[in-house]
């Protein structure tokens, strides 16, 4: 099948269809100017970097509010600010905004920003931050950032100056920076609606050009309140197969290539052309028990899952060993995760006693997975070994990549399950509450909401991350996720880049950040 979108789509034939156009971008990429690289190293101004990211086709927009993809979130980075952004541990750091404090009962904030302006000249203002926070909030639409925004009421928010926001509350919310932080949370000039043509945004880089499915080439901003890129460009490519993305960094067609797999890893990591990015932490990987419906509404059999999983096995079999394992908790590393929680372990001698004592020894149960996200499969596969030898027959049930997600949200009793880096609360808020919109594993316990509840309301933080350790604790003991390891995400750069944060978990602040890399 011929792609027509762009040569970098194909498969086998990404070098050879690209020499003519290859040429000439190599000649764009590898110019440069103002500064050099200095004896000792250091960074150095000038030249087109060209990133391959997997896209969205012809229908990819620039509209910051709507992006979803990898690919979406790298150029929105570019073109556009956050008030707020997720830092290496995932608590939320200052950025259009300069400073944020709330009122004794954390249901107003005020919010100052720093002086920033747009490509255009304009200064970034609070009509800005407001129009934008209402149009994600705009029931009318579908954009990302809308469930993170619910807490605030737009309606009674106001502006209090030119650089001053009151931020008014449907409750007390003590995490009120991840709302700031939220993905897709974008600022657009005020009245904004057009993205794709001439996009206007107060991010490091500013639009030259834009194909959808194709490429997509910003400039830097002299102006930027955070001081200007290094690059005089960023180019992003649009490449679908990892072969693809593979060759083209070989083969110097591009310089960084974005979501490789672990075996590509193996084979050019140490002294090979290419350098290779381990952002740890990245991608939690679990199975997924509904807790509402047998057989895993009884929670003997839940810790009895927990038991049978070898951890390390798994992580070696299914992620290639290009992460580490999981305790049956979301967020290792990250702000508030309940790291004195002794490591489990597999024991199945106590998960044959466990079953017998829920009456469930001759236990069948069916596993869904689908090969829409890697090592699914091959985990299934792995569990379902391990659990025969706990006298536990698992099926496993292959589903559809263009379903899954939501065939598995309300369906089946056992999933595979993976989930991308957010705030550890987040993942309560979104995940585990009553109320929550994409409670995979039906976890529904009103006195756990009430603990959430009481770690919003908590303004000493020492005593709300004590609220979200006896939360997880609970969860480590009876939750409905078995969460066995968190992967690698991995990047490849030629050798000639520069300055790529390799502690970011991807869609955090240091991920794709751009305007910090330099070519050598």
């Amino acid at each position: 099948m011929n792609d027509v979108r762009f040569p970098g789509l194909h498969r086998r034939g990404f070098l050879a269809a690209t020499t003519g156009a290859a040429t000439a971008l190599a000649l764009a990429g590898c110019g440069t100017s103002g500064e050099t690289e200095t004896s000792d190293g250091a960074a150095r101004r000038g030249g087109r970097l060209r990133a391959a990211f997997a896209g969205g086709g012809a229908s990819e927009t620039l509209d910051p509010h709507l992006a979803s993809l990898f690919a979406d979130a790298a150029r929105a980075k570019a073109l556009f600010d956050k008030l707020a952004d997720y830092g290496a541990d995932l608590s939320a750091q200052p950025r259009l905004a300069e400073r944020w404090e709330s009122n004794k009962s954390l249901d107003r904030w005020q919010v100052t920003l720093r002086k920033a302006v747009f490509h255009d000249g304009k200064p970034v203002t609070a009509e800005d931050v407001l129009y934008s926070y209402r149009r994600i909030a705009d029931p009318k639409q579908a954009f990302r950032a809308k469930a993170s925004l619910e807490p605030i009421d737009l309606d009674a928010s106001r502006a209090t100056g030119e650089r001053g926001i009151e931020f008014v509350l449907k409750r007390p919310t003590a995490e009120f920076p991840n709302v700031l932080a939220a993905f897709g949370a974008y600022i657009v000039p005020e009245n904004a609606t057009e993205f794709d043509d001439r996009p206007i945004g107060s991010g490091p880089f500013r639009f030259v050009s834009f194909a959808p499915g194709r490429s997509a080439v910003f400039r830097r901003f002299d102006d930027h309140w955070d001081g200007a890129p290094l690059l005089d460009e960023i180019e992003f490519v649009v490449a679908n197969e990892e072969s693809a993305r593979v060759n083209a960094l070989l083969g110097g067609q591009v310089e960084y290539a974005h979501e490789l797999n672990p075996t590509t890893a193996r084979a050019h990591e140490g002294g090979g052309q290419i350098e290779i990015v381990r952002l740890r932490n990245s991608a939690m990987q679990a199975f997924c028990m509904k807790t509402d419906r047998a057989p895993f509404d009884d929670k003997r059999v839940r810790e009895a899952f927990f038991l049978i999983a070898d951890r390390q096995e798994l992580v070696d079999g299914a992620l290639s060993g290009a992460g580490e394992v999981g305790n049956d908790l979301f967020g290792k590393g990250y702000e508030y995760y309940a790291a004195d929680l002794p490591q489990r372990t597999q024991d199945l001698d106590r998960a044959r006693a466990l079953l017998k004592q829920a009456g469930a020894e001759d236990l069948k149960v069916t596993l869904d997975t689908s090969a829409v996200a890697a090592g699914f499969t091959e985990a299934a596969g792995i569990f379902r070994d391990q659990a025969a030898k706990a006298g536990v027959t698992i099926d496993v049930r292959m589903g559809s990549k263009d379903s899954y997600w939501s065939d598995i949200l309300d369906g089946g009793t056992l999933c595979c399950y993976r989930s991308g880096a957010m705030p550890v609360e987040a993942h309560i808020s979104q995940r585990l509450l009553t109320d929550s919109t994409t409670n995979a594993t039906k976890w529904r316990h009103k006195d756990f909401d009430a603990l959430y509840q009481q770690a919003q309301s908590t303004r000493d933080r020492t005593e709300r991350a004590a609220v979200y350790g006896r939360m997880q604790r609970r969860l480590h003991t009876e939750g409905g996720f078995l969460v066995w390891g968190f992967a690698d995400w991995i990047i490849g750069t030629s050798r000639s880049v520069k300055g790529v944060e390799t502690k970011a978990p991807a869609n955090t602040l240091d991920w794709a950040r751009f305007d910090r890399v330099w070519l050598a």
